[in-house]
Formats: structure tokens, C-alpha cells, sequence
């Protein structure tokens, strides 16, 4: 008997002692979980049909080695070209943040702030995400960057300088925002406090400085100003594809084709339904309607329309510029809308060379 419980005594000693060190193990693990960044991969085809694109969460803390493990995913495919990134990290190596955010401009990559699933390994379970210095560097590397909603932040830590001036950067960083195409002096006019502090990025600051572009880029043109019937070709990219409106000045006539690649099945579809197409300036109603002149070219869904040339500047200096088909509901159609913004020099020259080319009766006074 006195054997026997000894025995149990020693067994329960050593149960004791290799549950202390299993949860000695958990907490280093824990633990160097919270110093390292997490990649957490979503493409299951449910995110895809409802997204449409996989999910990569990156957050904890960016670490030095934390690109090479990213690049590492990238080249395996696990990562795929196009992802979208939702990034969590208040702490990090700035070196490594530039790192990620140039792998992820080459992968064609979108940026949001967002907070790991509770479910996710090492996650906080805090649904807030907060996004400083390296993680603000890696989500500047987003080709489309979408700006923070709800309680989400996004910080840069800067030294003051005097008060309404641009603040200092680290070393390197501005050279990096620059490459990015972000301006880095709407990003860092602070008060003075005397020392290092975050600066919280608002929505007009990171607007300004083109930190942010909520999935699309900026519109570019081209145009023949030469030719006795001058044309622009304006063209903008956004998550959908590229959307494209070639603008012809004619006598007594400006002609006006909207075109977005949609697949051929699907712009044979759009076609045949029959539904009324048309132009919308600023979100407007719509002008121009009629349940012709839209056609399937190859992959290509085209509108064409005959424009007013008198009303070629609401054209040309609208805030948007929608081209629609209607669906078998108002509340549903196919098209898309282009922001002309920064587009705006090209198109002064466009004006004046259509007017110079093919002058339009004045309205009367």
C-alpha cells in the first residue's frame, strides 16, 4: 500500500511538473506570435465568390523577417497576384514595412485596415484595427488603398516642427512615399509638441496626398489634336478593369463611345436584354437614353452616342462621367462610372482644340 501511493504520488508530481512546462511552452509560443507578423490566408471559394479576390490578413508585429516570409507565399502561389490586404500592426521594423509594401505594389495588391477574425491565430479579438509607421509604410504599397472606416486608425510617427509646417520623417521614408506616387507633406503638418508623436491620418489629408484611392486610379488621356477631327482617348483602371471613352469633335457633331471589357458571353447578354443605354454627368439622370446604340464587340461592351457640342465642357469637366445599361430593374445595371480627376490639363487642351476644329453655335444671352 505505502509502495502504491508513492507511486501516485510521484506520477501526480510529474503530471504537475509537464503541465508547468507545456504551459511554459504555450506562453513562448504565445508569445513569439505577438513579436513576429501573422499572415493569415483566405481563398476558399466562398471568399472568393463573395469577394471575388483572396483575403490576407497581416497583423501583430512587423518583424524584420516578415517580407521574406510574404515573398516566400507569393512565389508559391499561396499568395495570389490581386489579393486583397487587410493589415493590423501598431509596432514594427520600418525597413521591413517598405519591404512588404513594394512586394505587395507588385502583386498588383488592394490595402485596407482591418482587423484579424477572432478566430485567427494570435489574434487579439480587439474588432478595431490600428495601423502605425511600418504597417502605414505596407499599406501605402497597395495599388488600390482604400481609406479607414469606423474606429479603424492609420498613424505615421513624425518629429514636430513648427506649427503648420511639415513635420520630419524618418530617414528613407520619404524617398518611399514618393515611389509609392503618395505626397508626403499633407501627410505630416502637425502641431508642435516637442517630441516624436503619432499623427492620426485623416480622410482629406490622405486624399490630398493620393494615400488613399478607395480602388481607382487616377483617370489618364491621350488625345490627336492635330487632326481636323480631334480626339481624346480618357481611360481610368479601377478593381473592375480598365474603363475607356474616346471623345471625337466633328462639325455640328461630337461623337461619344464608352467601352468596358466584360467578356463576350456577358456583353451578348447585356445586349440582348434590350434594356435602355445612356450617359449620366455627376451621378445625374440619365441623357441621351435609347434602346439602341449599344453593341457587343468581341469582349468589349460599347456605347455610342451623339453628344450636344455645346455641352462639351459638362462633359469633359465633370466630376463623373457614367455610361449604363439598364437591367430588367432600375435597380440593377451594367457600366461603369470615370472620375476625369487629374486628367484636367489634357483635357483644357482637348477643349480648346475641338472648339479651334469644329466652333459650336453660342447659347444665346
Amino acid at each position: 500500500m505505502a509502495t502504491g501511493k508513492r507511486d501516485r504520488s510521484r506520477h501526480a508530481r510529474w503530471i504537475a511538473w509537464l503541465a508547468l512546462g507545456l504551459g511554459g511552452l504555450g506562453s513562448t509560443c504565445a508569445q513569439a506570435r505577438a513579436e513576429r507578423l501573422n499572415i493569415h490566408v483566405l481563398s476558399d471559394r466562398l471568399t472568393l465568390a463573395v469577394a471575388r479576390h483572396p483575403q490576407v490578413y497581416l497583423y501583430g508585429r512587423i518583424d524584420a523577417q516578415a517580407p521574406q516570409r510574404f515573398e516566400t507565399l507569393v512565389r508559391s502561389g499561396r499568395i495570389a497576384a490581386g489579393s486583397d490586404v487587410y493589415l493590423s500592426a501598431a509596432h514594427g521594423d520600418l525597413a521591413a514595412g517598405m519591404a512588404l509594401g513594394r512586394l505587395i505594389r507588385a502583386g498588383g495588391m488592394a490595402t485596407h485596415l482591418g482587423a484579424p477574425r477572432r478566430n485567427f491565430p494570435g489574434a487579439s479579438g480587439s474588432r478595431t484595427a490600428v495601423c502605425v509607421d511600418a504597417c502605414a509604410l505596407a499599406f501605402f504599397g497597395g495599388l488600390y488603398r482604400w481609406a479607414p472606416s469606423g474606429s479603424d486608425r492609420l498613424g505615421l510617427s513624425v518629429t514636430p516642427a513648427a506649427a503648420g509646417h511639415a513635420a520630419s520623417l524618418p530617414p528613407g521614408v520619404d524617398d518611399y512615399l514618393k515611389e509609392m506616387k503618395v505626397d508626403p507633406g499633407p501627410l505630416t503638418v502637425t502641431s508642435p509638441k516637442g517630441a516624436a508623436s503619432v499623427v492620426w491620418l485623416a480622410a482629406e489629408a490622405l486624399r490630398r496626398s493620393g494615400a488613399v484611392n478607395n480602388g481607382r486610379l487616377p483617370a489618364r488621356a491621350s488625345y490627336d489634336v492635330a487632326s481636323p477631327t480631334p480626339t481624346l482617348d480618357l481611360r481610368q483602371s479601377d478593381r473592375t478593369g480598365e474603363h475607356r471613352l474616346v471623345i471625337t469633335c466633328r462639325p455640328g457633331q461630337t461623337l461619344v463611345e464608352a467601352s468596358e471589357r466584360v467578356g463576350a458571353r456577358r456583353a451578348r447578354e447585356i445586349v440582348a436584354r434590350g434594356g435602355r443605354s445612356y450617359l449620366a454627368l455627376n451621378g445625374g439622370p440619365p441623357m441621351l437614353a435609347a434602346t439602341d446604340g449599344v453593341s457587343a464587340e468581341g469582349e468589349m461592351l460599347v456605347i455610342r452616342r451623339s453628344f450636344p457640342p455645346e455641352r462639351l465642357v459638362d462633359l469633359l469637366f465633370a466630376g463623373s462621367i457614367g455610361a449604363w445599361v439598364d437591367g430588367r430593374s432600375a435597380a440593377f445595371r451594367d457600366g461603369f462610372a470615370l472620375n476625369p480627376w487629374g486628367a484636367h490639363a489634357q483635357l483644357r487642351v482637348f477643349y480648346h482644340a475641338c472648339w479651334r476644329a469644329a466652333p459650336w453655335p453660342m447659347p444665346p444671352a
